[in-house]
C-alpha cells in the first residue's frame, strides 16, 4: 500500500511537468517511482525516502542538463521572456552608456546599457541585446556584437 503512494505522486508531479515544461518535475517524478519501486521491494519508508531523494538529485543533476543541452541544440525548445529577447536587434533611442539610455526593442521602451568599459552608442544607432539584467538591456552596436 505504501508503494501506492509513492505511484500517485509521481504521476501528480508528472502532470505537472506537463504544464511547466522545465524538466524538473519530470526528474521529481523520476526519484518518486525509484521510491515505489523500493516500497514494492518492502523497505522501510525512511530507505524509500533516501532512494527517492537520492535518484531525483542524480536525474537533476545529470540528465536533465543533458537533456535541455539536447533540445536547445534541435532547437526544438522555444526560448520565452528575457531569454527569447537576448541576440535580437534593438534601436537606440538617446545615448547608451554604462550608466543610463534606452532603446526600443520589440516594440517596447527598455532601459540599456553599455558593457563595462564600452564606448557611448549614439541615438538611432542599431544594437545587438547581448543580455538582460532585470529590466535593464545590456547592449552592443550591432557590427561589434
Amino acid at each position: 500500500m505504501d508503494s501506492l503512494w509513492w505511484f500517485v505522486g509521481a504521476m501528480a508531479l508528472g502532470i505537472v511537468e506537463v504544464f511547466t515544461l522545465d524538466l524538473t518535475f519530470a526528474m521529481l517524478a523520476g526519484g518518486a517511482l525509484a521510491g515505489g519501486a523500493a516500497a514494492l521491494l518492502g523497505l522501510p519508508w525512511w530507505v524509500c525516502v533516501i532512494i527517492a531523494c537520492a535518484v531525483a538529485a542524480l536525474l537533476l543533476f545529470t540528465l536533465r542538463p543533458w537533456l535541455l543541452k539536447s533540445i536547445r541544440a534541435k532547437g526544438e525548445l522555444i526560448e520565452t521572456n528575457t531569454a527569447a529577447l537576448v541576440g535580437g536587434i534593438a534601436r537606440t533611442l538617446d545615448l547608451v552608456s554604462e550608466t543610463a539610455g534606452r532603446v526600443k526593442l520589440n516594440g517596447e521602451v527598455w532601459s540599456a546599457r553599455t558593457p563595462d568599459d564600452a564606448p557611448v552608442i549614439e541615438e538611432g544607432t542599431e544594437v545587438t541585446v547581448l543580455e538582460i539584467r532585470g529590466a535593464t538591456a545590456i547592449v552592443a552596436p550591432e557590427k561589434e556584437a
